[in-house]
């Protein structure tokens, strides 16, 4: 019980500090650290995740941070595809799956390695109305809101991974958003997805087990103390250490599944 505390808090820690990260890391911690199976851990990931990050947006919330409309509209978007990714991870070996989920961490940690560039769009598709504060909801910005959702669901579903790792660079992308409003959003995007796909997962007879109910616990206790630590590291830090762990995981993960 005492590795499921420390793993789980780690996870929520890391979800904390980025508003990403949390189910890349969840389900190599449930895998490697507690010794579940790609398929055991995906419910319990799901959950812990989902629970982690409502206490961020819960924060956000009381911050007037979050853009709950798109974060709602992006949920719905996403859980139409949830139900065909849990479909997609019960079809395919685990084998395939681990590889999957290893070339995504590795591809996060790369696209995380390189410094920003200049070639966000100089009017994304989605913006704030200057006069409201609010985003403007034009054909291209629920566009663009509902594929991001589309694709969070699908992986989450698939992965058991939150959707942090493509909300937050797809919101800076394509939006003028603040990244502080981002990462509050996409914490309340990611326990809407997390949520509902665990809750998903459950009514297909997903069970969770006592050391996964602690993992859950320790995510959420992780989330709040990540969101005191926040403001007071370099972004540039956090995103240099958070990529060398997912790389780190990424190869192990490779290796217990080729090699072991």
């Amino acid at each position: 019980m005492v590795l499921a505390i420390v793993l789980g808090m780690l996870t929520g820690l890391s979800l904390g500090l980025t508003g990403a990260g949390g189910g890349i890391l969840a389900v190599p911690a449930l895998v490697l650290g507690l010794g579940y199976s790609m398929t055991a851990a995906t419910p319990v990931a799901l959950l812990a995740v989902g629970a982690a990050a409502l206490v961020g947006a819960l924060d956000g919330l009381h911050k007037h941070i979050v853009r709950y409309r798109a974060a709602i509209f992006m949920a719905v978007a996403g859980a139409l595809l949830t139900s065909a990714g849990i479909r997609i991870s019960h079809a395919l070996p685990e084998k395939l799956l681990v590889t999957l989920f290893a070339a995504i961490m590795l591809w996060i940690a790369s696209k995380m390695l390189r410094r920003p560039t200049a070639d966000t769009p100089h009017q994304p598709p989605c913006r704030l109305n200057p006069d409201t504060g609010r985003l403007r909801w034009t054909g291209a910005s629920t566009a663009t809101l509902a594929a991001i959702g589309a694709l969070a669901g699908l992986f989450s579903g698939m992965l058991g991974v939150g959707g942090g790792f493509l909300i937050v660079p797809a919101l800076k992308r394509f939006s003028n958003l603040s990244m502080h409003s981002i990462v509050a959003t996409s914490l309340m995007l990611i326990a809407l997805i997390s949520l509902s796909a665990s809750a998903i997962s459950l009514a297909h007879g997903a069970r969770i087990p006592s050391s996964g109910w602690v993992f859950v616990a320790a995510a959420m206790a992780g989330m709040a103390l990540g969101r005191q630590l926040a403001p007071r590291i370099p972004s540039d830090r956090l995103q240099q250490g958070f990529s060398l762990l997912t790389v780190v995981v990424a190869v192990s993960m490779l290796v217990r599944s080729y090699l072991l």
